[in-house]
């Protein structure tokens, strides 16, 4: 099972609450926090590992306790843990964890208007048919983030990152919130699951959520049916 954990940063904007929680997470979180020179970029990867420990508590671990280790390309993973592999995004005032028992890649994106021209740029001709298929520009800009998500998810779950062309393949949605990826990188079947931001945060139409991971032995994996809501402390740390 595939789980993703949504986090508000908003519990860290007064100082006394982001101070006690930078306190309770790994070394490696807090120099990776010191590194940035932004406040909001810093509660944003404080909130990744709050979202990190609600996906690792499910497993009786604690962010707080892990040691990392970086791929070639950078993508972090569990030392000691081969097993749950996980994927970090954020993205205006939310974080957002993806784990699950095989390569996983996650994406949040906040939808705005004025970015089509990252289409052009990015997409593939069988991606811009699709989303300018959409006749009126809410349509569009929302179907351009759900298509960033689901190349961005792709290019995490791989762990190339940005070092993989965005025009090498194509992520297209399919029924049911699921999603499929034309590419020849390797003999691998990925599929793609998006999501909405839960509702309980208000801001549903705002942002996009998709999460990537390869095929199990049986087929598709198995992807929970929304985003797991990890906004109190207590249910984190």
């Amino acid at each position: 099972m595939v789980r993703t954990y949504v986090v508000n940063i908003g519990r860290f904007e007064e100082e006394t609450a982001y101070r006690e929680a930078l306190s309770v997470v790994s070394e490696y979180r807090r120099h990776k926090i010191a590194a940035l020179k932004h406040e909001k970029e810093k509660k944003r990867s404080l909130g990744a590992a709050f979202a990190l420990n609600a996906a690792l508590a499910c497993h009786g671990l604690c962010e707080k306790d892990m040691e990392y280790v970086l791929g070639s390309q950078g993508k972090p993973a569990l030392r000691g843990y081969p097993e749950l592999h996980f994927s970090l995004s954020h993205a205006g005032d939310y974080a957002v964890c993806s784990m699950g028992e095989r390569e996983t890649g996650c994406d949040i994106e906040r939808v705005r208007p004025g970015k089509m021209r990252v289409a052009d740029r990015f997409y593939t001709e069988e991606e811009k048919d699709w989303l300018y298929r959409a006749k009126e520009p809410k349509e569009r800009e929302s179907r351009m983030f759900r298509l960033w998500t689901m190349k961005e998810s792709f290019l995490k779950v791989t762990g190339r990152g940005m070092s993989l062309s965005m025009r090498d393949f194509t992520a297209l949605p399919e029924k049911g919130g699921m999603g499929s990826v034309k590419h020849s990188i390797n003999n691998i079947c990925y599929y793609l699951k998006e999501y909405d931001l839960p509702a309980v945060f208000g801001e549903t139409e705002r942002y996009r959520i998709c999460v990537c991971q390869e095929a199990a032995e049986s087929g598709q994996p198995a992807f929970g049916e929304e985003p797991y809501f990890a906004q109190e402390p207590e249910a984190v740390f």
